[in-house]
């Protein structure tokens, strides 16, 4: 197979058919077949990018999904936040998520900027 940018959904589609040939085959990386693998993955992800953009998820579930996996409550959040009900408020969506608070999630719950900014 020879490689170049991907510009057709048909092109992607046989790429994605041949990296599925390629993981049959227990291809290794360090072969050069293995390097010809990784520049089809880097083609079509390069393509994914473009023609089918995974959108960032909401900032506000964001941080009640982080909070339920690092076991956290909203009065666990009071002190850094303010008072239980600002925080719930902030949860429950009746008070805006600031800078200053995406700040301070983004710090204490290692949540991605890109995604409390989004």
């Amino acid at each position: 197979m020879e490689l170049s940018v991907i510009k057709t959904e048909e092109q992607y589609e046989h790429y994605l058919d041949w990296v599925d040939e390629q993981f049959d085959k227990k291809i290794a990386p360090d072969t050069p077949d293995g390097k010809k693998l990784e520049v089809a993955l880097l083609l079509i992800k390069q393509f994914e990018d473009e023609h089918h953009p995974i959108p960032f998820p909401d900032p506000i579930e964001a941080i009640k999904l982080k909070m339920t996996e690092m076991g956290l409550k909203n009065k666990d959040l009071v002190g850094k936040v303010g008072s239980k009900g600002y925080v719930s408020s902030i949860l429950n969506r009746r008070k805006p998520l600031t800078l200053e608070l995406a700040k301070l999630f983004h710090k204490e719950l290692k949540i991605p900027a890109e995604i409390l900014l989004s």
